[in-house]
């Protein structure tokens, strides 16, 4: 059985498009305009072979190893339970709605970051760039970290955990063990076996002295190093097939072990230490300005709307697809995992300052990758069964680790064949390889003595702003250039209804909103930067900048680029432009001139690189009303 549906098929209903209502509705007063292009999308393109497969790819990326150890840190530092208040209220007002859109837009236009523009706006395509050259400054680092996780993996294979005792050549006389001992002094100076482990033989950090002598590269880093990206490599080289196949395991592994440990975790003695410091309410926090834009900031990294990650994984649905559905369920398992990490992570910290005989708040005071390579396993070095949980724990830190790989990268793969199609859609192995050893190659110097300088560098200035100003300017061309009743009506073709007033109002003001007030705060009340006992100097801020501003550029180059090289006269208004208000209309024989939406009119050439292509997407024929056959 065959459709009935060819490109001269295609060809007539897009060129009757230009010929019903106005005598040309790409432009209401200029005889001369180029009517609106309505491109049908007839290629082949692959699907997901479950809806499972989508599901946990999605899931697979939002919950990542910031669910562990950002959301708790955060948590406790605003106000414990207090926070959940912010928290909750930005997800439902910022973050949900953000992620819903991104879904649709996948979905409705079945391209990735780079192309969707062109049936968007036009001018805003260098979005799509900057999309994947912060996928690309996040590949640099975030997979170092899961290299840490594996070389901590391959060490747990050991009777005694090595970061259990300060008998090792790599220990200092500062190194202070207080699991099982009487009488030990802790000072500011002591320095705990795990830490140890962590600085002096993963890291060796002490050979370097900063950013200006990062010292050589680890080669036992680099090795774990090459075994993530091979196994990132077979898991995406064949487009979503595999990879699909692939979060079944790396998806749904974590769940088990985070289970696992919360049972352990909830049995230890002083567990309800850390549960109290958690959760207890500081009800004055919320009336700190900073809990807020933790709160934002927080919910928006975590969903992870902006990152094209969305937009290329929806890209593979059909079209009728339950997307507004996907972004409920995702979203809440998101929400849900990072909550409970907190108990997962807090119950370990209340039993550490049982056996410090300290306060919890003295021993919470490590935020970030600490968490993980440092506090966490020095509590599992000291539990029955010490081997056991150490394994099961970087199991899971590299399954969470590479699932946001997988999508960071996909992300890139699918805009750049979608844009790019003749020289790279057949060659898509040879493309991946390609884009994995650059990665491999651009983490260099990520795996040096000073690594973790770059890294926190990196994590902190590749992303951070840059991409927050990339989520905003996308809402508001989607919003507000591209229209919310267009975008309304694309949803309305896929789901049969279209989607309520909270939603449009969030996607026309509040979300945007959102984002600006997470912009503004972050760059008004920037931190200083420090690792360890390294301040980061001066020079290192602004190379930092000089790196988020790498990536934004794009969006503005575009803009000149597109508006100098499109014909037509920026000084004449050329006409309002118009375009079809639904794909019912694009099908229908019956399009009148009120089947055309109508935006505020605009010199000729700015109004070209503001009008969308109108898209047919390759829908199944039953729901385009064709016939099928033999």
């Amino acid at each position: 059985m065959g459709k009935e549906f060819k490109k001269n098929d295609s060809a007539v209903m897009a060129g009757s498009l230009t010929h019903h209502g106005s005598p040309n509705p790409g432009y209401s007063t200029n005889n001369n305009a180029v009517p609106v292009p309505v491109i049908t999308q007839t290629e082949s393109r692959d699907k997901w072979s479950k809806k499972m497969d989508f599901l946990l790819s999605v899931i697979g990326f939002a919950v990542d190893l910031g669910n562990v150890w950002r959301f708790p840190y955060i948590c406790y530092q605003n106000g414990g339970g207090a926070f959940l208040i912010p928290y909750i209220l930005m997800a439902i007002f910022g973050g949900v709605p953000l992620f819903y859109m991104e879904l649709a837009l996948g979905q409705f236009h079945r391209t990735g970051a780079i192309s969707i523009w062109k049936h968007i706006c036009p001018i805003f395509k260098g979005i799509g760039y900057a999309i994947c050259i912060i996928a690309l400054y996040v590949s640099f680092y975030y997979n170092t970290i899961i290299a840490w996780a594996l070389f901590y993996f391959y060490s747990s294979f050991s009777s005694i955990l090595p970061w259990t005792n300060c008998d090792n050549v790599w220990n200092t006389p500062d190194c202070t063990n207080y699991f099982g001992m009487d009488n030990i002094t802790w000072t500011n100076a002591s320095r705990s076996p795990a830490e140890e482990f962590y600085t002096r033989n993963v890291l060796e950090i002490h050979k370097s002295s900063g950013l200006r002598d990062v010292g050589g590269v680890r080669w036992q880093l680099m090795l774990c190093l090459f075994l993530i990206f091979t196994i990132v490599y077979f898991s995406l080289w064949k487009g979503v097939k595999t990879s699909g196949k692939v979060v079944w395991v790396t998806a749904t592994l974590p769940y088990i072990v985070l289970f696992i440990l919360l049972i352990r975790g909830a049995t230890l003695p002083g567990a309800w230490r850390g549960v109290v410091f958690y959760l207890k309410p500081q009800w004055g926090k919320l009336l700190e300005t900073s809990v807020w834009v933790d709160a934002a900031a927080q919910i928006f990294f975590s969903l992870g709307p902006g990152f094209g990650v969305l937009l290329a994984l929806s890209s593979y649905n059909s079209f009728t697809n339950n997307c507004y559905r996907d972004a409920i369920v995702t979203s809440l398992v998101n929400c849900l995992t990072s909550f409970v990490s907190g108990f997962v992570i807090f119950t370990v910290l209340g039993y550490m300052a049982e056996m410090r005989q300290v306060e919890v708040e003295d021993v919470a005071r490590d935020k970030g990758p600490s968490l993980l390579f440092i506090t966490y396993p020095e509590a599992i070095a000291n539990m029955m069964g010490s081997t056991f949980f150490a394994i099961i724990f970087f199991v899971m830190m590299i399954t969470l680790g590479l699932d946001s790989t997988f999508g960071g990268l996909e992300a890139i793969i699918t805009a750049v064949l979608d844009e790019y199609p003749d020289q790279f859609y057949h060659r898509r192995e040879l493309f991946v390889l390609c884009l994995v050893v650059v990665c491999f190659l651009g983490s260099l110097s990520t795996l040096t003595n000073g690594g973790a300088y770059v890294v926190k560098l990196l994590e902190e200035f590749g992303v951070g702003c840059s991409i927050i100003a990339v989520g905003f300017l996308e809402a508001i061309a989607v919003s507000w250039f591209y229209g919310i009743h267009r975008f309304s009506n694309d949803v309305q073709a896929m789901l049969g209804k279209a989607p309520g007033l909270f939603w449009k109002v969030c996607w026309v003001a509040i979300s945007p909103a959102f984002l600006a007030y997470i912009i503004v705060s972050s760059l008004l009340k920037a931190p200083p930067l420090a690792l360890f006992d390294y301040k980061y100097p001066d020079w290192s801020i602004i190379v930092g900048y000089i790196v988020g501003l790498s990536s934004f550029i794009w969006v503005p180059i575009y803009m000149v680029y597109k508006l100098v090289w499109t014909p037509g006269s920026l000084k004449q208004v050329g006409g309002c432009v118009q375009s079809p208000e639904t794909v019912s209309d694009a099908f229908s024989s019956n399009v009148t001139s009120a089947s055309f939406s109508r935006v505020p009119c605009f010199p000729q050439r700015l109004a070209v690189c503001l009008r969308p292509e109108r898209t047919i997407p390759d829908i199944h024929a039953e729901n385009l009303n064709m016939a099928t056959v033999p």
